[in-house]
């Protein structure tokens, strides 16, 4: 009961075509399947990007300070 037949749409789609006009219903219909192709064209061009084979780390960063340890072990 609360849902509506296939005739109720295809009405609607009748009336709503008559009050839009044909032209305008075609320019939206044109402007949607645009508005798809353009994102399946973002789509594969986000594909077709090869992911990086590895991550490039940074360097660890060089000690402030020396510690005694170190100090000796270079002095020998």
């Amino acid at each position: 009961m609360g849902s509506f037949s296939l005739v109720h749409w295809l009405v609607f789609g009748i009336i709503a075509i008559v009050l839009l006009g044909g032209g305008r219903f075609s320019n939206m219909m044109g402007d949607v399947a645009k508005g798809i192709k353009n994102f399946k064209k973002g789509m594969s061009e986000d594909e077709d990007q090869a992911p990086p084979s590895r991550i490039e780390a940074q360097r660890a960063a060089e000690p402030a300070f020396k510690h005694e340890a170190e100090r000796t072990r270079e002095e020998r």
